[in-house]
């Protein structure tokens, strides 16, 4: 219901490498000045500085309960290049749990 993702903002800068862990496919936006975005803040990867973020809640009840999204959704409001993953950490592991073994097994 409150969608249970988390949110971890992390700022990198400076020259050298960054690995970072993303789940499924990435896709990359390249959003217009004023042009808004709205999704499951577990889908987002990354974006640049230039994009501005806010948190908005969802709006009527039928969307809140059914909706699959919890309370709330990330708004990015370009101008600016954003990344999302197609998949959640929470998605990724029930996909790989019925593949690891138990000592039941």
């Amino acid at each position: 219901m409150f969608g249970g993702e988390g949110f971890i903002f992390q700022r990198i800068s400076g020259n050298g490498l960054a690995f970072l862990e993303l789940d499924g496919t990435v896709c990359e936006y390249d959003l217009a000045p004023g042009q808004k975005l709205k999704i499951d803040s577990g889908n987002v990867a990354y974006f640049e500085e230039s994009v501005k973020y806010s948190i908005e809640t969802v709006k009527g009840f039928k969307n809140i309960i059914f909706g699959g999204e919890g309370l709330f959704l990330t708004c990015l409001e370009g101008p600016g290049k954003v990344w999302l993953q197609t998949m959640t950490a929470a998605e990724l592991a029930n996909k790989i749990i019925p593949y690891i073994p138990t000592s039941g097994k």
